[in-house]
């Protein structure tokens, strides 16, 4: 499409939205600024740069499509390609075993802001600012239980690289200015049948009090649950319950992960619940497959769902939106910007949405007329909305960025 066509389909979208008391031009500037937190483990199937091994312990990319990071540089070179694709705000999300150690192995246990120092600064010269993760999986103590280990051994390994994790966390949102978001996921479970549920449910309590106990002004928690992990089907320690319960007795923001869930669950639904109760939301934006197979985020329901309760919750200023898919069997850089545009479409729809009327419909009683545009919302025009989005944001607009993404893998991803 020409710059006028795209701006001509724009003047008429945004004429049929103004129709329904919808200003197209302020949901822009409202998705332009809305960051999106980019993960660093799309690029190379969260191996990481401290063993170079496969993900293990409860985690597992699927697909072996060629081009896979191998080192820093080339991540950096990836995800600059990705960022070169993108219009709107973006931050960029790191697990602990992303750092530059040097070629030397690093413990978790002895890790230390000074290994991401390169990070903050590579950030700062992209005005973007880091979030965090601690990391439990693929390590020799890793095992089926970390932070609610009854050996104490094991269990105060991990904690003392949470406690790390938090501290470079807060040397990060220091460096930048802006709190990094810290994650927390421990893939603690069983793969069977278990009678000491409790007790390590208990464990796992008294560590995370340990671990949370140290203020720290510059990061901020959140703990995130799920249903199950591999070899850890029967299980799981930081449930959902578990997690529900901690974050709202300890003002902790609460991370919800769309694969984390049973596949008919609407993890829409539980926005507006735990809105009440907890602080913040971080979300991990994904795509279960079955189970939490971690596929590349799509515009479909359970997405456009997502962001649909944010928005009318008004309550994009209490959640923080970041991508959480390894999805190696197709082109990474592929993947990376599919799963991002789909993001921000499902912001801009939701932005879109004409929440006055509807609501006036339901206060009224008038739910014919409620779910009557609800279903005709749902064929206006967002692509053109999206298009001039990109368009302004001097990006590939609609599928011109295949060739670009095409190109790149002939000329870079092809030879590694």
């Amino acid at each position: 499409m020409t710059t006028k066509q795209i701006q001509q389909n724009y003047e008429i979208a945004r004429e049929r939205y103004a129709a329904l008391g919808v200003d197209t031009d302020k949901a822009l500037e409202t998705l332009q600024h809305t960051p999106i937190s980019l993960h660093c483990w799309q690029a190379d199937d969260v191996v990481g740069f401290e063993r170079g091994e496969a993900a293990s312990g409860g985690i597992q990319a699927t697909g072996n499509y060629p081009g896979r990071a191998r080192n820093i540089d080339e991540l950096r070179q990836d995800v600059d390609k990705v960022l070169s694709l993108l219009g709107g705000t973006f931050r960029f999300n790191l697990h602990e075993t992303y750092g530059e150690f040097g070629g030397k192995f690093v413990d978790r246990d002895q890790v230390e802001p000074k290994y991401f120092e390169g990070w903050m600064q590579w950030a700062k010269e992209r005005h973007m600012s880091l979030d965090f993760n601690s990391t439990s999986f693929s390590h020799p103590k890793s095992g089926s239980l970390t932070l609610a280990n009854p050996d104490k051994e094991i269990r105060d390994f991990w904690i003392e690289h949470t406690k790390r994790c938090r501290r470079i966390a807060d040397a990060m949102g220091k460096a930048q200015g802006d709190p990094c978001i810290m994650n927390i996921w421990i893939h603690d479970g069983s793969k069977d049948l278990t009678v000491e549920k409790y007790r390590y449910r208990e464990i796992l309590k008294n560590s995370l009090d340990d671990i949370l106990a140290e203020k720290l002004p510059n990061m901020k928690d959140c703990l995130e649950a799920k249903l199950f992990g591999i070899g850890l089907e029967a299980y799981t320690v930081g449930s959902h319950d578990f997690y529900a319960g901690y974050c709202s007795k300890n003002n902790v923001i609460y991370t919800l992960d769309t694969g984390h869930y049973e596949p008919t669950e609407n993890v829409s639904d539980a926005v507006s619940s735990l809105l009440l109760f907890v602080p913040e939301l971080m979300l991990h934006v994904s795509r279960p497959m079955h189970w939490d197979s971690d596929h590349v985020t799509l515009f479909d329901d359970n997405t456009r769902n997502l962001f649909a309760e944010l928005v009318r919750a008004n309550a994009l200023d209490r959640a923080h939106i970041g991508l959480d898919y390894f999805d190696a069997s197709i082109n990474r850089i592929g993947a990376y910007i599919i799963g991002v545009r789909a993001a921000q479409k499902s912001l801009l729809q939701a932005l879109l949405e004409p929440l006055p009327a509807l609501r006036k419909y339901e206060d009224e009683g008038r739910f014919f007329e409620r779910l009557a545009l609800l279903e005709e919302e749902k064929t206006l025009p967002l692509g053109a909305v999206y298009d001039y989005f990109n368009m302004k944001n001097n990006v590939p607009v609609a599928e011109d960025y295949l060739t670009d993404v095409e190109q790149y893998e002939k000329d870079v991803l092809s030879k590694r």
